[in-house]
């Protein structure tokens, strides 16, 4: 099993959907001038899974590199439809795997996010303190 489909669609899938969008005003004017079957297609595959399925075909087409390469053997098998057979099989196995990274990223967001706030808060308070003090030195 290789990852490299993986790693890359879900780069890709974070990139287009959760950073992107907080880059200034540009990327969300870009996809509301979107034709109308593009912007569905933009909203419909916010879902990693949809998305992770569509992107694993297009990078397969442009790598020829299989999550789980045994699936390529389906092309000396069964020809072209051993071929499209392997493809989504492999598309569908990918997708599974975005997902969970989507996922665990989020997980792993949230603690993250509140260590930080609670470290920032902490500090802001240290320097509140440290400040008083100096001032309550000053007057006596």
């Amino acid at each position: 099993m290789t990852f490299s489909l993986v790693l890359m669609g879900l780069t890709i899938h974070v990139l287009v959907w959760e950073k992107l969008p907080d880059w200034g005003t540009w990327f969300t004017k870009l996809v509301e001038r979107l034709p109308a079957p593009l912007a569905y297609l933009y909203s419909a595959w916010h879902c990693p899974y949809c998305f992770g399925f569509w992107i694993a075909l297009a990078l397969q087409l442009l790598t020829g590199v299989y999550t789980l390469p045994e699936l390529a053997a389906l092309t000396e098998t069964f020809g072209l439809a051993g071929t499209i057979m392997a493809m989504s099989l492999d598309a569908l196995v990918t997708a599974l795997l975005i997902m969970v990274g989507s996922l665990a990223l989020k997980a792993l967001a949230l603690p993250a996010i509140k260590g930080f706030e609670l470290t920032q808060t902490f500090k802001a308070g240290m320097s509140q303190a440290q400040s008083t003090q100096e001032q309550q030195h000053d007057n006596a």
